[in-house]
C-alpha cells in the first residue's frame, strides 16, 4: 500500500510528478494586457505592413446577379421629362402627342391669316383633317397642303402625315325647333 505522505493528499496523484525545474503557468491578467501583447508579438513576427496588404476577397454572387451600390440605376428618381418620354414610348403615344403639340401651334405652321380662317380637327391613319371657314379658304389650304405635309413630316418623322384633308364650312342647319315638315326641301322651299 502506498504511503499517503509520499504522494500528497488522496486523489492528488495525476500520474506525473511535479518537477521543480518546470516553470509554473503564468497567471491570467484580468486587464487583457496579455492578449494584447500576444497579438502585438504575432503582428511583429509577420513583418511591417503585412496586415495592410491583406484585402478581403470580393465574392461574386451566383448567377452573375449584380446588386446596385451608390451608382445610378433604374430605381433612382428620374427627371419628369425623361419619365414622360419613356412612358410615351412604352405606350406608343409619341407620334400622336407630338402631332397634337404641333397642331397646337397651327398659326406658326400655316401663317396667322390662314390660321384665323381654319382649324385642325383631328388625325387618324396619317391623315390630318382641317376645317376651313369658307370654300375660298379651303381652296387656299388645299394648294398649301403638300408644303404642310412636308413640314409636318420634317418635324415628326417621314411618313407620319401622308395627306391633309381640307373640309369646307359646315352647311347651316335649316331645322329650327322641335318640329319639321316632312318632305320639305330646306332652303329651296324658303327662297322660292
Amino acid at each position: 500500500m502506498p504511503d499517503p505522505e509520499e504522494h500528497g493528499p488522496a486523489g492528488a496523484d495525476d500520474g506525473r510528478a511535479a518537477s521543480p525545474e518546470e516553470p509554473a503557468a503564468p497567471e491570467h491578467d484580468d486587464t487583457g494586457l496579455d492578449v494584447a501583447r500576444s497579438i502585438s508579438r504575432q503582428l511583429r513576427a509577420t513583418g511591417p505592413g503585412a496586415a495592410a496588404r491583406r484585402r478581403p476577397r470580393r465574392r461574386d454572387r451566383p448567377g452573375g446577379v449584380q446588386v446596385s451600390g451608390s451608382g445610378p440605376d433604374g430605381r433612382d428618381p428620374q427627371l419628369i421629362g425623361q419619365a414622360l418620354e419613356s412612358l410615351l414610348a412604352r405606350q406608343g403615344w409619341t407620334t400622336e402627342v407630338n402631332l397634337h403639340l404641333l397642331l397646337g401651334r397651327w398659326a406658326a405652321l400655316v401663317g396667322a391669316v390662314n390660321a384665323e380662317h381654319s382649324r385642325p380637327e383631328g388625325y387618324a391613319d396619317g391623315v390630318v383633317a382641317v376645317r376651313a371657314d369658307s370654300t375660298a379658304w379651303a381652296t387656299s389650304l388645299r394648294t398649301m397642303a403638300p408644303q404642310l405635309v412636308a413640314r409636318l413630316n420634317e418635324q415628326l418623322g417621314q411618313g407620319t402625315v401622308t395627306r391633309i384633308e381640307v373640309k369646307g364650312p359646315d352647311a347651316p342647319s335649316w331645322k329650327h325647333g322641335r318640329r319639321s315638315i316632312r318632305g320639305a326641301r330646306g332652303p329651296r322651299d324658303t327662297y322660292g
